[in-house]
């Protein structure tokens, strides 16, 4: 279990729209990385992570401009190669792609992408959480389990359909395979799918987290929602701490009944999280950290929050 974890944020200006907004989110991306003063991906061979579940505008979908200033900065930072991995659904991860405009920009980067849709059943893994609530555990691709450096970026937003909230942890969602099996529908049918999205984060530990909350669905969710623009930036190297600092923000912002009316770790993905060892188990074991003044102020207010519990 973690004793601390550093959260860095960046806070956008509230008004900064258009370009001026693109250009701050790149800057924010590279600032959050920057502030964590940690460099876990020299040397390796990175697989980024993004949220390309569908192709919805973010926060329906990772922007393009941050997971393509993400490869650009772990490569500064001296990774030996990045790839990026994704299973989309319910689309095909190749008409997600087709519609981001992804495939020209990987092109340009030098960047290979890892199709889960493609793989083969020798190319996936079986894993049985102990004690867990997968009826026979779930299958999980060999390059997570081979990998030598996992880096992931999500949204900020809610989730109708059972998860209360999409952020770090709901990411890994992403790594069981949709098609030809029925792992999805055992999820989302069963009163322990908070528990289960934990469970399936066992199966790999990210060096690196970026949460991209420069928008956010505040109700609705994963794919369209109510939209609003929170101009958040964080970055963390603790799942859990990551999560608790994203739904501290989207209780700022107001939110769901679900989120609004309930303490942060008393959140089935929060708490089952910290019970099986993933990440902090207390908001006071986060320490956000900051740049600027208008970022300080607004950590402030997200520490009051998480003093709640």
């Amino acid at each position: 279990m973690a004793e601390q974890a550093r959260v860095a944020l960046v806070k956008i200006p509230d008004g900064t729209t258009g370009e001026e907004l693109e250009t701050a989110r790149i800057a924010a991306v590279r600032s959050v990385i920057d502030q964590l003063g940690c460099n876990p991906v020299a040397g390796k061979r990175v697989l980024l992570k993004p949220n390309f579940n569908t192709a919805d505008p973010a926060p329906g979908s990772t922007p393009n401009n941050t997971w393509t200033t993400m490869v650009q900065k772990l490569r500064e930072m001296g990774a030996r190669d990045v790839a990026l991995v994704e299973r989309s659904g319910p689309p095909l991860t190749v008409d997600v792609l087709a519609a981001k405009g992804v495939p020209p920009l990987l092109a340009e980067l030098g960047c290979e992408f890892i199709d889960l849709d493609e793989h083969d059943v020798e190319d996936w893994v079986k894993f049985v959480p102990e004690g867990g609530h997968w009826p026979d555990g779930f299958i999980y691709p060999r390059v997570i389990r081979d990998a030598e450096c996992i880096v992931t970026t999500c949204c900020l937003k809610t989730h109708r359909m059972g998860g209360v909230f999409s952020l770090s942890l709901k990411l890994a969602v992403g790594l069981v395979p949709r098609r030809g099996y029925n792992y999805m529908h055992q999820m989302h049918y069963s009163p322990h799918m908070r528990k289960m999205i934990a469970e399936i984060n066992l199966c790999y530990q990210p060096s690196l987290i970026v949460l991209d909350g420069v928008h956010a669905f505040v109700t609705g969710g994963p794919e369209i929602g109510e939209r609003v623009q929170a101009n958040v930036m964080v970055a963390g190297t603790d799942r859990v701490a990551v999560d608790a600092v994203g739904l501290a923000v989207l209780k700022l912002l107001g939110t769901t009944p679900e989120i609004q009316d309930h303490p942060i770790f008393s959140q089935e993905q929060i708490a089952h999280a910290a019970k099986l060892g993933l990440g902090v188990s207390s908001p006071e074991q986060i320490e956000i950290v900051t740049a600027d003044a208008e970022s300080a102020l607004y950590a402030d207010k997200l520490r009051q929050i998480l003093s709640q519990g």
